[in-house]
């Protein structure tokens, strides 16, 4: 495995055609929306993305959905004390030694050394934290969205013993007609260097974000209505390159050919940064 080259940043464009990219539970599972209007997809549903295409490609992930779990365990306590050296150096009383403990949990666990864990069990002698290098912001729409809703019934009872369908059969979909969404993310070599990130790991990555929304489809995302439209990826020769992430996510110039876009071609998107390194476009 080899150190990270350098500080990576980059940037996604995902359309959502009639989806729900991210349900607000406060809010009905409605689509996740803010004061502006603009259509928000919240970072842990992007992480948890990732890390179901990080799995898909054969890593080894400690933050596994209950549905989606290969090696069955059903908390994060049993999935952490299988892991016999690990069990070993937590439980050890005399002396344990937290960064220890955080090495083995990143050498293990690739979705640990990419986005960092927070170790705190019941009944643990001891409990650490581990900071990822790869952070990921909430994405927004590029325009404005409309929630569409739809009224629901179903043709069975919920509950036994009832002749002709109940009140509780109705129910409500939302999704969005169209929206183009940006995320946008980095990887810190400080913080890999201490995780061990690696380059190799920063490749399998790529091809996780590249392929976001593989085996992803459900009933408020049928599959192909979430699509990576376009990827940015800077891969920088330094650890702390002269031009910053804000900078470079500050360097996109939107626009709207159409007052109500329909697909993502009815946007035009430029990118440009003095001193900067051009990004690889996929």
């Amino acid at each position: 495995m080899s150190e990270l080259k350098g500080k990576i940043d980059f940037t996604l464009f995902i359309s959502a055609d009639n989806a729900n990219p991210n349900g607000d539970p406060l809010n009905g599972n409605r689509p996740r929306i803010n004061m502006d209007g603009y259509g928000e997809i919240s970072d842990v549903c992007i992480k948890r993305k990732i890390r179901n295409r990080l799995q898909d490609l054969g890593q080894k992930i400690f933050v596994q959905s209950d549905d989606r779990t290969d090696d069955g365990y059903t908390s994060l306590k049993d999935r952490a004390d299988s892991c016999e050296e690990l069990k070993a150096e937590m439980g050890n009383k005399k002396k344990t030694d937290r960064d220890v403990c955080a090495a083995i949990a990143c050498k293990e666990w690739m979705d640990v050394r990419t986005f960092g864990q927070v170790f705190a069990f019941k009944g643990s002698q001891v409990s650490f934290g581990v900071r990822g290098p790869v952070s990921i912001h909430q994405a927004v729409s590029l325009s404005p969205i409309d929630i569409i809703s739809m009224q629901i019934t179903k043709s069975v009872n919920s509950e036994p013993g009832k002749e002709s369908k109940a009140s509780d059969t109705m129910g409500m979909k939302h999704r969005v007609g169209f929206a183009v969404y940006k995320v946008m993310g980095s990887v810190n070599v400080q913080l890999a260097e201490k995780t061990g990130f690696s380059q190799e790991d920063a490749e399998v990555l790529k091809e996780a974000l590249k392929t976001l929304f593989e085996n992803d489809a459900s009933s408020a995302r049928p599959e192909g209505s979430m699509e990576v439209c376009k990827m940015y990826w800077w891969q920088h020769d330094e650890k702390t390159p002269a031009v910053s992430s804000g900078r470079i996510q500050k360097g996109f110039h939107v626009e709207a050919k159409k007052e109500h876009p329909r697909e993502f071609e009815d946007y035009e998107i430029i990118w440009h940064v003095d001193g900067c390194k051009e990004p690889e476009v996929i």
